[in-house]
């Protein structure tokens, strides 16, 4: 994709020049020479200004950055086998299946699971971001985290996370994904973890009422 951005340009730009150098070896340029490099030389120019509208029309994407922490699976030995295999399947589904890196889950008062590229602190810091999550049961999604000030509650994803998503799960935790690229969740991606969280979150009410 990012080739065929600068095509245009590219080929407006060879085309120009070869014109020109034609135009220098030419000795004697008859009529329909000049008509013919005349059309050339305003091709060239349109071809150099698509080319330029490309660049400004479509910005490059964010590039990804290798999250600094070690990988790691860490999970409550508490919880029962039916709540640790919901995890470990719904960690392994986001992993895999969206650009998440790294899967933090705070249920109850505590860390049940960490999961992927691990930062430095083992448990999950519930600050300001996480309990307005809590409270008001939407979702925050930080596109690009070193833009906000309330990054510092994330001490407990690779300090270098890029993109985060903040999903409730009911009013006793939250679920944490963070990503290697800026605003890399789609809308579709959202929906997805929104599911996910929901029916993480039945399973994990049905625990802890039986």
């Amino acid at each position: 994709m990012n080739t065929i951005r600068y095509l245009p340009l590219v080929v407006g730009t060879v085309g120009g020049l070869a014109l020109l150098a034609n135009r220098m070896v030419t000795a004697n340029l008859t009529s329909s020479q000049s008509r013919a490099d005349a059309l050339g030389v305003l091709l060239s120019a349109v071809l150099i200004l698509v080319g330029l509208l490309w660049q400004q029309a479509q910005p490059k994407p964010p590039e990804a950055v290798t999250l600094i922490g070690n990988e790691g699976f860490e999970i409550d030995n508490s919880l029962n086998d039916a709540i640790k295999t919901e995890l470990a399947w719904a960690s392994h589904i986001l992993l895999t299946n969206t650009v998440t890196k790294v899967v933090a889950v705070y249920y109850d008062r505590q860390t049940i699971l960490r999961r992927g590229i691990l930062g430095k602190s083992n448990q999950v810091n519930i600050g300001a971001i996480a309990e307005r999550v809590m409270k008001t049961q939407k979702p925050v999604y930080l596109v690009k985290l070193e833009l906000y000030p309330g990054k510092v509650e994330f001490d407990y994803l690779p300090e270098n996370t890029q993109g985060v998503i903040v999903q409730p799960l009911g009013e006793k935790g939250v679920m944490v994904l963070g990503a290697n690229i800026p605003r890399s969740y789609t809308k579709q991606d959202e929906n997805w973890v929104t599911a996910i969280a929901d029916k993480l979150t039945y399973n994990l009410e049905l625990a802890v009422k039986g």
